[in-house]
């Protein structure tokens, strides 16, 4: 039965694709394979979510090699549910994508565009499928090459400098994760995850095991931006293509933050690593620090894309927050974050490629007046920035709500009066804009703009209204998020 083979065509269909559309060099053309291409992996996504639901973990061997020896696909509810992310996020995308990427990258590039999104989509799905750290290497690589093509097909050429600057960033942090990969097979004898995880409590106190969870960490944290290692992400998602930056936004970093919740709960799950390296309180205080010095700076920016940017990073704190509190609600929350995270900030990337569209600049002075003359455009953007602040009914809220409950659970009242804060530094940043664009008159000499194109419009309100439908009811979200939380504190079964 095909379904059974979802596993691997999951990552084998658009890795598959991309180098066709090379091939093919025709825009429309590779726009209609990606089209395809990653609605068939939504589609695959939400069938493995079901069997994961109804079945349990599902173990997918490559080549009917048996695990460890093998190299094995292992799925549980934690990336079940990624998957799905990811795979909605690129499909919502690719409609919206083909009037954006048009007007923002060179008409030759085009197809060197799609391409590389589904060489990004591959590797990224490789990342969340993957129950092998070799492996995940590998796929890291994948979509971090293709996301420094991404960045630099802009015609801004500051995008070069991100691309470049991000280049070396990223691989600064793969250098590091697999020289700790290389560390723990030389204990273990293994490279899979669910191997470690029983061989790791024999050698957790050795010296090379400390080592190799540090450069696993910081490996990691630089690919996920996490305060202090956040610097390539503000101009990566400032001056990449609209496009870009709303699907790097919403998928990159969560797949990374992903990876470190295998890492910590599953590779080391035996072990209680946050409590045996006394993990806990760094973890906690680069999440805050992330979630207030990232919202404070964003305040200051002019570039509406650069606030995002850094509100990204403060997003990034709160997930990591949840990682670092290490209870089934901490844990909810980060991994409901993930998915609730990824609607909003897609949604308001998308609102700015809009805007970049008819006024070509996404600068704040430039989006005076513009609430009257692009009115569907503000007002998801409106929508989303309420939701990044968490007011109820949004999923941000949600989220929140989680972590504070989290918080209080702990009796930790500090993390409570940091998340509150943050959220208010939110409403200051939002409010700019929002005042720019509704209080503010058009300045002078400002040219005359006609609301964003329907399909461009419409995708971008798919994302808003889903910020809303699943903050309403966040039943089904929250019960997925909970049931990995629990399948995480329980350790690899």
């Amino acid at each position: 039965m095909i379904a059974h083979q979802f596993p691997a065509l999951q990552v084998v269909v658009p890795l598959i694709a991309a180098p066709v559309c090379v091939i093919l060099r025709d825009a429309r053309v590779a726009w209609t394979i990606a089209l395809v291409v990653t609605w068939a992996a939504l589609g695959m996504a939400l069938t493995i979510l079901h069997r994961v639901l109804e079945g349990g973990t599902i173990s997918y061997l490559l080549g009917d090699w048996a695990a460890p020896w093998g190299i094995e696909y292992r799925i549980d509810m934690v990336n079940a549910f990624l998957l799905v992310i990811v795979t909605t996020i690129g499909s919502v995308v690719i409609p919206y994508a083909r009037a954006s990427v048009e007007a923002e990258i060179p008409a030759p590039r085009v197809y060197l565009f799609y391409c590389m999104y589904l060489l990004n989509l591959a590797g990224l799905l490789g990342i969340v499928i993957t129950g092998d750290v070799f492996n995940l290497f590998v796929f890291l690589e994948i979509s971090s090459l293709s996301s420094y093509v991404l960045i630099s097909l802009g015609k801004d050429r500051r995008a070069l400098t991100a691309a470049y600057r991000y280049l070396v960033m990223g691989t600064i942090g793969a250098t590091f994760y697999i020289i700790g990969v290389g560390m723990m097979y030389m204990m273990t004898g293994t490279l899979n995850m669910a191997d470690l995880a029983t061989l790791m409590p024999a050698v957790i106190e050795t010296r090379t095991i400390h080592v190799a969870l540090a450069f696993l960490t910081v490996g990691l944290s630089l690919k996920l931006a996490l305060f202090p290692l956040h610097v390539w992400l503000p101009n990566a998602y400032t001056y990449a293509p609209s496009t870009v930056s709303a699907f790097m936004a919403a998928t990159g970093t969560k797949v990374a933050v992903y990876a470190l919740l295998r890492i910590v709960f599953t590779v080391f799950g035996a072990v209680d690593l946050l409590t045996v390296a006394d993990a806990r309180e760094m973890l906690m205080a680069l999440a805050a620090a992330a979630m207030i010095g990232a919202s404070a700076t964003a305040i200051y920016q002019n570039n509406v894309k650069r606030v995002l940017a850094y509100s990204s990073i403060a997003q990034i704190g709160y997930m990591v927050l949840g990682i670092s509190i290490a209870s089934v609600t901490g844990l909810a929350g980060t991994i409901v974050h993930l998915f609730n995270h990824a609607l909003m900030k897609a949604g308001l990337f998308m609102v700015l490629g809009c805007v970049f569209l008819r006024v070509g600049s996404v600068m704040l002075p430039d989006m005076e007046g513009l609430g009257r003359r692009m009115p569907f455009t503000m007002a998801a953007f409106v929508a989303g920035g309420l939701s990044l602040v968490g007011v109820p009914t949004s999923v941000g809220f949600i989220s929140k709500w989680y972590l504070v409950q989290a918080a209080l659970e702990r009796g930790w009242w500090p993390l409570v009066v940091v998340i509150m804060v943050t959220s208010l530094l939110a409403v200051i940043y939002i409010w700019r804009i929002v005042e720019a664009a509704y209080f503010r008159p058009p300045r002078a000499g400002a040219v005359a703009v006609e609301e964003a194109p329907l399909s461009m419009l419409v995708p971008t309100w798919i994302m808003i209204g889903a910020a809303y439908y699943f903050g309403i009811d966040a039943t089904r979200t929250l019960d997925i998020a909970v049931g990995a939380a629990e399948t995480l504190l329980g350790g690899l079964q």
